[in-house]
């Protein structure tokens, strides 16, 4: 005979809440948003402070830790529960298929929209760390390769050359010096010179609530630095020996780590957000790629910040910011839906474009904005960036339309020229 195993107390699970089973469905709400103590004790009108007992038993026991070595670890835990699972099974499999891949975007020019994604995340990554512009605006700096004319259009282009930089790198290790070169991207003419790719050296550091002045978290200290960055980088190429994180969980806490070690002087944020970035490219999740992640979370900025406050003071359970995460990629997600079904509408407007004798995709595209938008223009350096081509080939396009007199060509100076809505773009199409 086989000796029967004691019972686990995991098993046992909630002997309080067996004994009322209307607690379980506010146990199941509880843990299916991972709320803490100040949302739970509005959650139910009965005993809130033993239903929060049995929440903490039950995570303490699913919990798994993680230490990030310094001359003090920083000691992380947390825990996957089925909520979770299930939302990570449904980005995986939406991020990560092929046949997904296919479906979403075969209809779709890669490159153009992977070029806009690329300009959206740049410009609400730095609205984030209060870059002031409008989207109009920071869009045609990139696109027409204009010199930043204030700090927040400097921000916005340094964020767009970094995530060039990331998905260039996204195939490779981190070390510090490329963590380092992270930095000086994202900072560069932003930050005095002796900060740029530098770890702080003083205490002089800490973060505040904008709002009430009061005093969040403060960081490791600046002497801990070296030894946490250079553990930082181990754990960003290797998990724990004999230990599987799911690649969004670890990207999520590397995100965590960037913000609660506060390496830097200034633009920790950003950083932060790029190597979240670079870790679920490197890890296979393409999509990653043509979402504009800092979108969501600008929008839902002060659950951002409280996922870092939750998890600092509720025994560094990062799972309050590894479940943040999961909700800002499910929706950065829907929202790449349906900017994609609104691309599909309007392909079929684009189509009478396409009919027009000797004319091609891109030039059909060009046509079809200025239909959308008559006081537009264009440049040769714009067109080149937006379709990711050469500069004697966007040269040939506007010209070939210039030439159909579907544009006009208005010279700025002796070497440039903007391309403007022609003759025969009023007389044929409006």
């Amino acid at each position: 005979m086989i000796e029967k195993a004691p019972e686990k107390l995991i098993e046992e699970k909630l002997l309080y809440l067996k004994e009322s089973p209307s607690n379980e469905y506010f146990f199941n709400k509880i843990e299916e948003d991972y709320l803490y103590w100040d949302k739970v004790k509005y959650v139910s009108a009965s005993d809130t402070v033993q239903i929060w007992k049995e929440v903490k038993l039950i995570r303490n026991l699913i919990g798994r830790s993680i230490s990030i070595k310094g001359k003090k670890y920083i000691e992380l835990k947390y825990g996957i529960n089925d909520f979770l699972q299930q939302k990570l099974h449904y980005l995986d499999f939406n991020f990560g298929a092929g046949i997904q891949k296919e479906q979403l975007l075969s209809d779709l020019d890669k490159h153009k929209y992977l070029s806009n994604a690329l300009m959206e995340e740049s410009i609400f990554s730095s609205m984030i760390e209060g870059a002031s512009t409008t989207r109009v605006k920071a869009k045609e700096m990139l696109r027409k390769g204009r010199k930043p004319s204030n700090k927040s259009e400097q921000m916005i282009l340094n964020n767009y050359k970094t995530i060039q930089y990331i998905s260039e790198q996204k195939a490779n290790d981190l070390t510090i010096k490329k963590l380092f070169e992270i930095h000086r991207l994202v900072t560069e003419n932003t930050l005095e010179e002796e900060n740029i790719g530098k770890l702080r050296i003083s205490n002089d550091v800490m973060v505040m609530n904008q709002i009430t002045g009061e005093i969040v978290h403060t960081p490791p200290s600046f002497d801990e630095l070296d030894e946490l960055m250079k553990s930082f980088c181990d754990f960003f190429n290797n998990n724990p020996k004999e230990s599987f994180i799911h690649p969004i969980v670890k990207a999520s806490i590397l995100h965590f780590l960037i913000g609660f070690i506060h390496p830097f002087v200034d633009g920790n944020g950003r950083t932060a957000r790029a190597l979240f970035y670079w870790y679920l490219l490197k890890n296979g999740y393409w999509l990653t790629e043509y979402l504009s992640i800092s979108r969501v979370i600008l929008k839902t900025k002060t659950q951002y910040e409280k996922a870092y406050i939750y998890t600092e003071i509720d025994e560094m359970d990062v799972s309050y910011f590894i479940h943040y995460q999961v909700k800002v990629l499910t929706q950065a997600f829907e929202d790449l839906k349906n900017y994609i079904s609104k691309k599909k509408k309007e392909e079929n407007k684009l189509s009478k474009f396409l009919k027009l004798p000797n004319i091609n995709e891109r030039q059909a595209q060009i046509l079809f904005w200025l239909e959308e938008d008559e006081n537009r223009f264009f440049t040769v350096k714009e067109i080149e960036n937006i379709f990711k081509i050469t500069n004697q080939t966007a040269r040939t396009d506007i010209e070939e339309l210039v030439e159909n007199n579907y544009l006009k060509k208005i010279s700025i100076n002796k070497k440039s020229f903007n391309y403007w809505k022609g003759e025969n773009f009023e007389s044929t199409f409006m």
